[in-house]
């Protein structure tokens, strides 16, 4: 149904608390024992004051299944060691990683409410068996308030239980015992105590009785409250019962009532009234079912209900279903709120009655106190400025919340903030920020804008059993703090990477505060970290992910590695707190990635308890260069990193070969053997020898393909520059360096060297970089060995100073754009932010005034630098008075590819202009006129 590719995740309370209820979020393992009669289990309280500090601020609390006390011959049953197969388990899927079993008459599971309220409504999360033909049973479990039977509550196994033997590993749509393999074990069910409120500091107690008629029940957890009374139908509204709905007051317990009306037809003639006279929708309480496969559709209106423990609507759709399924709600600008989205889904799949909850985009949308279970997914949104709040997500087939840039045909997901909601139980990433770059269909890409400013905070996700605690795939400016994560069952907790092939790279983001518990996984064997930062969290490995900054974060009694990376450039893991990782600490090439490139400062970071035969820090990638300081971990203080000698070298000026930067290997140098004799001049003595080339001094020899050296300049000012380069080389070396800057991008392209006849043969040979004003560092990428080099001359390009962009803050204007996306943007010196004109009115023109008339032969056009390939048919124009164009490039299709930084530079007979205009009749990438950056310089 969606348009965003998910493909296999191949080779891919709790809220704010006091510190007595902190305790049971952290919760140790424990072994499976009988308990006492009334000798509640010990419980660990590691980590309680930052546990309290992040995650979801909610109504209710959560007593934990296994922190009761357990009686009659209970017992809890936790996990005591990181799995060692790639399937699931109970106690994977729970939180905690550990539950109560209650398995004979008699058994049971009691606690004091410790809230200070009165609890009058309880949501037990609980597993019991499936039939054996599979497709679940019923069972009623007994409520006793102060030892006194209160009432039986309803529990099913009917919308759980799929199995994934038989070559159909992970997978959620197989419900035949036969196959073997289960996973989807807890199921979650609700209801109103009756009679009296149960006091505080009475006990409620979860018993099996002979009555109770399931083989066993396994209690997860229990969440209790207060709730207020119903909110009432507010002024200028329309209910849907005034539109012929019908109510239906009997429980659903996994299967929907047959004899339920359908409301479908009159809700949607209900929401079309609203739209029309400008009117809330109210969703008075009650049950009202939707049945068949159409969803509801609403755009500009407010859908509110009485409250989320009183209004619901009820998805219906006859199983097995061969029609594939829109969400229930398709909703555009709207705000909904207050009301309750359940469904008889039996599977993640089509033929399960699986489709989405709720489809949102368009601009300042709201969700707010919505609680979603049994549906596809939560919340699939993108557009601009909408928020998700103050709800609850429990057993969910798929992603809980999904901010993207696809939802309803959209192409746009930016300023999205998802913040104080609960999800639990998700068959895939509880919360994800999903850029898409891309998706085919029969062979035509349709691309989308990177997302940018997306904002999860204060969230708690707890045991996905498929899937993340939360995912950041791509965009820039994203923003993941102060958020609860716990108990994955097979992957990684928090991630920060790109989604596959067609996933946008992600470009920076800020990942702070966030607590990481009990998390990582062994989905495909793989022994997944609980953070992760790189392009291959779902082992895909493609793309780019550069300036994560991760900090402040703390990941306690990970399963494997607390901190993985995998490819990633410029990330800051700095003041990250590490306890008790099951594995090693911090680690970069896991055996599940290839060797990763790319560069991290880690630094501050304090890692206790680690196991006998761990590695604190482990990095066996050479072409990943890691800059260390600071942690507990190092029993040594690393030499400084900085440029030699204390100060950068100046630019135009002359950079001596062996002054390269201080730092050793892995910072300042990546040298695969030391050879040198010159320990006179540098201690390390790498690759150094004498040279009898003018002025003397010590050149760099036994140069070898993947070697680097990295050297700290001062630039003058902005603009490109002439490297003379001293060489010494025997024989020619196609290819045989290239300059590079910080982020690793290449500067001056391959040098290829001609033969001098002699290593002290001395010649220059030349290449063309372009710096940024003050300090940078250089990095010199030795690709093909058989030369040596004495020196690095820099001069200003033509003997002139340096090339300026004469459109850098200029004034521009445009033939037209759209949303956000204006004219400016292409010279406000961010390579994020872009112009796009209107969509499907080609031609379509942007310009730029200089401010007098400059002579110019040269401009030079970007595009960000995360898009996928495009070319564009487009010409240049050039004016005195801004009237009166003349041609300066005729029109010619020009590739935007990012393996050439999505850039295009265009040259032209020198001319005296004030006005540039790039005029575009075409785009094979989206149907508009699209530039990031629109350059001009002099002749």
């Amino acid at each position: 149904m969606h348009a965003i590719p998910r493909p296999l995740r191949k080779a891919r309370v709790l809220p704010r608390m006091s510190a007595a209820l902190a305790a049971l979020a952290g919760l140790a393992w424990m072994s499976v024992a009988p308990a006492g009669a009334a000798t509640p289990l010990a419980v660990a309280v590691p980590r309680a004051q930052a546990v309290a500090a992040a995650g979801a601020a909610t109504p209710f609390t959560v007593y934990e299944g296994e922190a009761g006390t357990l009686a009659g011959g209970a017992t809890a049953v936790a996990l005591t060691s990181a799995p060692t197969t790639q399937y699931s388990s109970a106690t994977l899927e729970a939180s905690g990683h550990a539950y109560a079993h209650l398995g004979g008459t008699g058994q049971s599971v009691q606690w004091t409410n410790t809230t200070g309220q009165p609890i009058s409504f309880v949501n037990v999360r609980a597993s019991i068996p499936d039939s054996a033909s599979g497709g679940g049973i019923t069972g009623t479990l007994d409520l006793y308030v102060d030892g006194t039977f209160r009432q039986a509550l309803n529990l099913n196994s009917k919308q759980t239980w799929v199995y994934e033997g038989n070559n159909n590993y992970n997978t959620s749509d197989n419900q035949n015992p036969a196959d073997g393999s289960p996973r989807v074990f807890f199921d979650e069910s609700h209801t109103f105590v009756t009679g009296a409120p149960i006091a505080p500091g009475s006990t409620l107690t979860l018993k099996k009785d002979a009555a109770n008629s399931a083989p066993s029940y396994d209690i997860d957890s229990i969440d209790v409250e207060n709730p207020p009374a119903p909110l009432a139908q507010p002024a200028n509204s329309i209910s849907l019962t005034s539109c012929g709905a019908v109510s239906d007051g009997n429980p659903t317990n996994g299967a929907g009532d047959s004899q339920a009306v359908d409301s479908g037809p009159a809700i949607q003639s209900c929401i079309d009234q609203a739209q029309s006279q400008s009117r809330t929708l109210w969703i008075p309480p009650g049950t009202f079912y939707v049945k068949g496969t159409a969803g509801l559709h609403a755009t500009g209106i407010t859908i509110a209900g009485a409250g989320l423990w009183y209004s619901t609507i009820y998805r219906d759709v006859p199983v097995p279903n061969s029609t594939p399924l829109a969400a229930l709600f398709s909703v555009t600008s709207c705000t909904v709120r207050n009301f309750h989205i359940d469904a008889n889904a039996v599977s993640r799949s089509t033929v399960g009655g699986d489709g989405g909850a709720m489809d949102t985009t368009g601009t300042n949308w709201v969700a707010d106190g919505i609680w979603t279970q049994h549906t596809m997914s939560g919340f699939w949104a993108s557009g601009t400025g909408g928020k998700v709040q103050n709800s609850r997500l429990t057993s969910i087939w798929a992603d809980g919340i999904n901010l993207n840039n696809v939802s309803l045909n959209a192409d746009t997901g930016n300023n999205l903030t998802a913040t104080n909601n609960f999800v639990r139980g998700t068959g895939d990433d509880a919360m994800a920020i999903n850029s898409v770059n891309y998706n085919t269909d029969n062979g035509t890409n349709t691309y989308y804008h990177p997302m940018t400013g997306i904002t999860f905070t204060g969230n708690t996700a707890i045991a996905p059993w498929g899937g993340k605690g939360i995912g950041i795939y791509g965009g820039s400016g994203q923003l993941v703090s102060n958020n609860y994560i716990s108990d994955t069952a097979r992957y990684i907790g928090l991630g920060a990477g790109r989604f596959g092939v067609n996933g946008s790279d992600l470009l920076s983001a800020t990942v702070s505060g966030n607590v990481v518990v009990r998390s990582g996984g062994n989905a495909y064997s793989q022994g997944q970290p609980a953070l992760h930062i790189g392009n291959g969290g779902d082992g895909q490995n493609t793309g780019v992910v550069d300036h994560v900054t991760v900090t402040g974060n703390t990941v306690a009694d990970s399963l494997y590695d607390a901190v993985g990376f995998s490819t990633s450039t410029n990330t800051l893991l700095q003041n990250n707190t590490l306890t008790n990782p099951g594995r090693n600490g911090v680690v970069i090439s896991p055996p599940f990635y290839p060797a990763p490139s790319g560069s991290a400062t880690i630094t501050g970071n304090t890692l206790t308890g680690l196991h006998a035969g761990a590695t604190a820090y482990a990095d066996n990638s050479a072409a990943f260069t890691a800059t260390l300081s600071g942690n507990s971990w190092q029993t040594s203080t690393p030499p400084a990193t900085g440029p030699f000698g204390g100060t950068p070298a100046a630019v135009p000026g002359t950079v001596q070969a062996e002054n390269y930067d201080t730092g050793g290997q892995g910072s300042a140098y990546n040298a695969t053997s030391v050879n040198g004799n010159g320990t006179a001049y540098r201690a390390d003595g790498i690759d150094l020898e004498a040279t009898s080339d003018t002025g003397g001094g010590y050149d760099l020899g036994w140069t070898s393909g993947g070697q680097w050296f990295r050297y700290t300049v001062n630039a003058a000012s902005a603009g490109s520059y002439t490297v003379g380069l001293r060489v010494a080389a025997p024989a020619a070396v196609s290819g045989a360096l290239h300059l590079s800057d910080a982020s690793g991008a290449n500067l001056s392209g391959a040098v290829n060297l001609a033969a001098t006849g002699g290593w002290q043969n001395w010649a220059t040979a030349t290449t063309t970089v372009t710096l940024p004003a003050g300090r940078s560092v250089l990095t010199l990428n030795q690709d093909n060995g058989g030369w040596n080099l004495n020196s690095l001359v820099f001069a200003t390009s033509g003997g002139t100073t340096p090339a300026t962009d004469l459109a850098a803050g200029r004034p521009t204007s445009e033939s037209s754009h759209t949303q956000a996306y204006s004219a400016a943007n292409v010279t406000d010196a961010d390579r994020s932010s872009y112009w796009e004109s209107a969509n499907n009115a080609f031609p379509q023109w942007v310009q730029v005034d200089l401010g007098s008339a400059q002579s110019v032969s040269r401009i030079v056009l970007r595009l960000p630098s995360g898009w996928g390939a495009r070319t564009q048919t487009l010409s240049v124009q050039g004016s005195t008075d801004g009237s009166t164009l003349s041609t300066l490039k005729a029109a010619a299709t020009c590739t935007f590819d990012p393996a050439a930084d999505n850039t295009v530079t265009l040259t032209f007979p020198a001319a005296t202009q004030r006005y540039l205009r790039v005029t575009i009749t075409a785009n094979s990438g989206w149907p508009a006129g699209q530039l990031s950056e629109f350059q001009v310089w002099k002749a």
